[in-house]
C-alpha cells in the first residue's frame, strides 16, 4: 500500500509516496524550500504543491516540528507563533481536498527507524534524536512510543539544548566536529541521567556524515549510539506509516517489538 508522506522542516518541505509495508520510497522525493515566514496558509500551499507534483489522490501523512495532538499544533519553537492552536490536519486536508494526518516530526522519524531501520527488533529504552534546525526527539520502551517529548528544549548550561547542539548551531558558529560533538555529548549525558537508555539513534540529514562525529560522542559503557539508517527520509516514511494507522501506531509498534 502506497501513502504520500510529507516532512515539514524549518528549511525544507519534502515528500514522496511510500510503500508502508516495506518502508521504501516508491518515487523520487520532491522538495520545496519552507516559506519565510512559515505561516500556516503558506505552508499549506506548499503541502498542496507537493501533493500536486505526484498527482496524489488518497491518504496523506505529514510531520510538523511541534507538539501535535489530534492534528492540533501546541508549540511553535522553530515556526511562526500563529501555528499555536491551529488544526494543521484540517488546514492541510482543506488544501488538498482529502484527509491528511499530522504527527510530530521526530516521532515520525522514530517510528520509521523502529519499524524498518536502526531500531528494528530492539527492546529496552531507545531515544531517537533528529538534528537539524532544532533538535527533535522520540523515546520508545520496547518499541512503544511516548509521543511529543521535545527533549531539545531541556536546559543545558541555561539554554535550550537545541540552541547549543543543533546542526544549525554547528553551521552558524562554524564549530569543529569535535567541539560540536562535545556539546551533543553533554546533552545526551543529561538524557542518560534521566532515562537510562540502551540505544541512541542519531537522525536528520547530518546522519549521513556520522563518521565525522560519532567517534567523538561519549555515553555510558552499556549504551549503543548508531546513525539512523533512513537518514533524511525517515520523516517522510514515518508520516506515511502514521497515516496508514494513525491511532494504532503506538500499539502496533509495541507488538512488533514484543
Amino acid at each position: 500500500m502506497d501513502i504520500l508522506g510529507i516532512d515539514i522542516g524549518g528549511t525544507g518541505i519534502k515528500g514522496a509516496p511510500v510503500n508502508v509495508e516495506t518502508g521504501q520510497l516508491t518515487a523520487e522525493r520532491f522538495r520545496i524550500a519552507t516559506p519565510k515566514p512559515a505561516l500556516p496558509n503558506s505552508v499549506g500551499d506548499v503541502v498542496k504543491q507537493i501533493a500536486d507534483h505526484f498527482s496524489w489522490k488518497g491518504p496523506v501523512g505529514a510531520t510538523f516540528p511541534a507538539v501535535v495532538k489530534d492534528g492540533v499544533i501546541y508549540t511553535a519553537a522553530n515556526v511562526d507563533d500563529s501555528w499555536i492552536g491551529t488544526n494543521a490536519a484540517d488546514l492541510f486536508s482543506g488544501k488538498l481536498g482529502q484527509e491528511v494526518f499530522v504527527v510530530n516530526d521526530a516521532d515520525a522519524a522514530g517510528v520509521a527507524e523502529m519499524r524498518h531501520g536502526a531500531g528494528k527488533d530492539r527492546n529496552g529504552v531507545t531515544i531517537m534524536l533528529t538534528l537539524g534546525t532544532g533538535i527533535g526527539s522520540a523515546i520508545f520502551l520496547d518499541g512503544k512510543l511516548l509521543p511529543n517529548t521535545e527533549f531539545g528544549h531541556l536546559k543545558i548550561r541555561g539554554k535550550d539544548a537545541e540552541k547549543r547542539a543543533s546542526e544549525l548551531v554547528r553551521e552558524e558558529k562554524d564549530l569543529s566536529w569535535k567541539k560540536w560533538s562535545k556539546r551533543l555529548s553533554e546533552f545526551m549525558a543529561e538524557l542518560e541521567r534521566l532515562f537510562s537508555p540502551d540505544l541512541f539513534i542519531i537522525g536528520g540529514g547530518i546522519s549521513k556524515q556520522a563518521d565525522k562525529f560519532l567517534p567523538y560522542l561519549e555515553a555510558g559503557t552499556e549504551i549503543v549510539i548508531v546513525p539512523a539508517q533512513m537518514r533524511n527520509e525517515a520523516g517522510i516514511i514515518g508520516a506515511a506509516m502514521y497515516a496508514a494507522e494513525p491511532h494504532a501506531i503506538v500499539k502496533k509498534l509495541s507488538k512488533k517489538a514484543s
